[in-house]
């Protein structure tokens, strides 16, 4: 084999990059304390990601940083100034999930790499358009992608000269990654912004098919599975795990090395995955990679298996045997830890020590010679010292007026004391009292010292966050909007003017004309497309459009909106795609032509406030709506309902219509729905409404929506909705008793989201 295959590892502290990069590592993804997706691990330092990327960089291995959260409008200039910081480091790419971002980087820091994170949901070709038009080179796969939809879509993402990375060891999400809204609904922690609560793994009352832990998954190893991912020749291959220690990184990895060795070598693979048993684990699963999704995908323990799979491996019985067993198992995990601790103590990301001297006398240049040391991290090499000497053009000449003497040089220099060098020494025993040079060549003097220290590459000044402009509303008075499902709620546009929006599924029967045929009898309805279309689910969304050619959708799917572009239809970004600050707004726009946006639920009234509309641009917010938990590619009745389909078959998103409710230890119960057509969800017990902020924004929204599908609605009443919109339609002309008639119609809601925020 020639092509090289990036071997990608988890860095949540500065321990765990080193055993990632001893245990062979091509490349890590690691965090800093802000702006990424991982809150509960250790996290980095400025300081300590530019000691990383010195150390990585001389073990030829990358490093790529996480900034893969959704950004609010008031973070913006901290980011800003941090981007700033990062375009001057070695830094080999961002992980980005916020459209924003897109925007800012490659108008503002075209020189940063950016991947497309898992946050994205990216599984259709559309997506893959979408991501290269907006300027993503790499994109992580949906870890919910089998081996044939990856290859796919990797041979797309190769003509358009981006890297595909998949998921190949570690936990895995139940829900679609990017789509979970579980953490932040329940306890108002969102996984958008790295702080999930991981619900998916709580205990719930047991389930009619005897379960507790009815959404905990095995953890993802594709480790026998390496000859069908090169197949398909996935640029990647990545680990999770940036809330594990350095032992757990350091053994996945090795392993991994071994193996991708192996096979690169001989054509073969190591049979034995031994030591992926010895560190944490939730046992083993490939069932998404294979596209069989079966029962056995999940386990009734949330914690560590490690010790259950060595007694059932060694089928230990008695208690001495179980003990012997544990003993063994503690002895090969001490060493391991042996063995790390042995290969990294010679590791260190200290900074590069930096010593300058200042010498020059009257008639003669200034000179400065600077001499850098950086230690080795290698036992068998001293450390490196290198010398760089500059010096001014004119000489120098007497003056009583800023003289450089100590005090002024120490205050000039100072920033060199940075986070790639600590300044351990100032010489001026060379330079004479009572001299200057023109205070722009010192300048020039500062700036080329400068670029010789930055490997003599030139330091990128620093760019101002642009100010964006309030443009005018699309309308003045903002209007009513809703969202239907079934062609028998069709007479609810005789009672309302309001716009209807039509909910297409996740799912269609190949070359079925129904959707079609519906649409172009129902003129009135503007088709409305779900976040998740996958293979032919896609092919038949887009079918879809290019037969009816609507003059307007909704789409919370990027791979639609970027065909939508392609064909001249106007589009709306739908809520699944969680816009929460102006520049994923401009991004939008400008790269996709897009008319409109829904903003996040998540976000609450303060974040709303300084949000900026592009020109001509529609904002839209939902206000009545259940809600969404989490949607799954597996199936949430297995193990609740209990399913006599050992997985899930090709018929099952079109026919399957079941419901359910799952109950945490706290007593608070959930809606499990599956319509036809769609993937299994779960919902919260209580809808969204929100009819404070009809009165707080509606000088800033052009559309306030209602979802009116019953879906996810469980076992609630169903109401009259021909009552509901009078009643909202009077809200928004300012009647205070609609307010309270649909508070008393609306009995178990929320809008907790709006006080809470991100």
């Amino acid at each position: 084999m020639s092509r090289k295959i990036e071997l990608l590892a988890p860095g949540g502290d500065v321990e765990a990059i080193k055993a990632a990069i001893v245990a062979g590592a091509n490349a890590v993804y690691c965090g800093l304390d802000t702006f990424n997706a991982r809150n509960r691990a250790a996290n980095l330092s400025f300081d300590d990601l530019c000691g990383v990327l010195r150390l990585a960089h001389q073990y030829e291995c990358e490093v790529f940083l996480t900034l893969n959260v959704v950004i609010l409008e008031h973070e913006l200039p901290a980011l800003f100034k941090l981007l700033n910081q990062l375009v001057n480091t070695s830094l080999d790419g961002i992980i980005v999930q916020d459209l924003g971002l897109f925007n800012l980087v490659k108008k503002h820091f075209p020189t940063l790499d950016i991947h497309a994170s898992t946050q994205l949901t990216t599984h259709n070709e559309g997506q893959i358009h979408f991501l290269n038009r907006v300027g993503a080179s790499r994109v992580n796969l949906s870890r919910e992608m089998n081996l044939g939809e990856i290859k796919s879509l990797t041979a797309l993402a190769h003509e358009h000269d981006m890297l595909t990375e998949v998921f190949v060891h570690g936990s895995l999400c139940i829900a679609f990654s990017g789509q979970c809204y579980s953490s932040s609904v329940s306890v108002g922690n969102s996984g958008n912004r790295g702080r999930c609560s991981q619900a998916c793994r709580d205990e719930y009352e047991e389930t009619a098919a005897g379960n507790k832990y009815p959404l905990n998954l095995k953890d993802n190893s594709a480790y026998f599975d390496l000859p069908e991912l090169v197949d398909a020749k996935v640029d990647s291959l990545k680990i999770e795990g940036r809330i594990k220690g350095a032992h757990y990184v350091y053994t996945v990895v090795d392993s991994w090395r071994k193996q991708i060795n192996q096979f690169v070598d001989t054509g073969k693979l190591l049979e034995d995955d031994t030591n992926l048993y010895k560190v944490f684990n939730r046992d083993f699963t490939n069932s998404f990679l294979k596209g069989d999704l079966t029962k056995d995908m999940f386990i009734d323990n949330p914690r560590d298996n490690s010790v259950n799979h060595a007694i059932e491996k060694q089928n230990a019985i008695s208690v001495v045997q179980i003990q012997t067993v544990k003993q063994t198992l503690k002895a090969d995990k001490n060493e391991l830890g042996a063995s790390l601790e042995d290969k990294i103590k010679y590791l260190n990301i200290d900074k590069m020590r930096l010593n300058l001297r200042f010498t020059g006398q009257l008639e003669q240049p200034f000179c400065i010679q600077a001499s850098v040391e950086s230690i080795s991290n290698r036992l068998e090499q001293d450390n490196q010292i290198q010398t760089f000497s500059i010096q001014s053009d004119s000489m120098l000449r007497a003056s009583d007026k800023s003289p450089l003497d100590e005090e002024a040089l120490e205050k000039r220099f100072r920033s060199f004391n940075n986070a790639d060098y600590v300044i351990l020494n100032y010489d001026f025993s060379g330079l004479s009292a009572g001299l200057s040079i023109p205070f722009k060549e010192l300048t020039a003097l500062k700036n080329k010292l400068a670029f010789l220290l930055n490997n003599s590459v030139d330091v990128i000044p620093p760019v101002e966050l642009p100010k964006l402009e309030q443009h005018a509303k699309v309308n003045e008075q903002p209007s009513l909007s809703l969202l239907i499902c079934d062609e028998k709620d069709a007479h609810l546009g005789d009672v309302t003017d309001a716009d209807i929006y039509f909910k297409l599924p996740e799912s269609f029967k190949k070359n079925c004309d129904k959707y079609i045929e519906l649409l172009q009898r129902n003129p009135r309805f503007i088709p409305w497309f779900p976040a998740v279309l996958i293979g032919k689910d896609y092919i038949e969304a887009v079918r879809i459009l290019e037969e009816v050619n609507p003059a307007r959708i909704v789409s919370n799917n990027t791979g639609v909106a970027y065909k939508a572009f392609e064909m001249g239809i106007e589009w709306i970004a739908g809520p699944f795609l969680n816009t929460t600050n102006s520049y994923a707004l401009s991004t939008l726009q400008e790269d996709l032509n897009c008319a409109g946006a829904f903003i996040s639920n998540e976000i609450n009234r303060m974040q709303i406030r300084n949000l900026k509309r592009p020109s001509g641009f529609k904002l839209l917010y939902s206000i009545y709506h259940p809600i969404l938990m989490m949607t799954s590619r597996q199936c949430f009745f297995q193990q609740t309902v209990g399913c006599n389909k050992p997985s899930i078959e090709d018929g099952c998103m079109l026919k399957c219509e079941k419901a359910t409710t799952i109950t945490n230890v706290k007593g608070i119960s959930f809606a499990v729905d599956k319509q036809k057509g769609g993937y299994p969800s779960i919902y919260n017990d209580e809808q969204f409404l929100n009819l404070d902020v009809i009165n707080d924004y509606s000088k800033l929204f052009d559309e306030f929506f209602i979802d009116l599908t019953d879906i996810g609605s469980g076992s609630k009443a169903k109401l009259d909705k021909v009552e509901l919109i009078e009643h909202f339609e009077k809200l928004l002309q300012g009647s205070e008793d609609a307010k309270v008639q649909l508070d008393a119609m609306v009995t178990v809601s929320t809008h907790a989201q709006y006080r809470q925020g991100l």
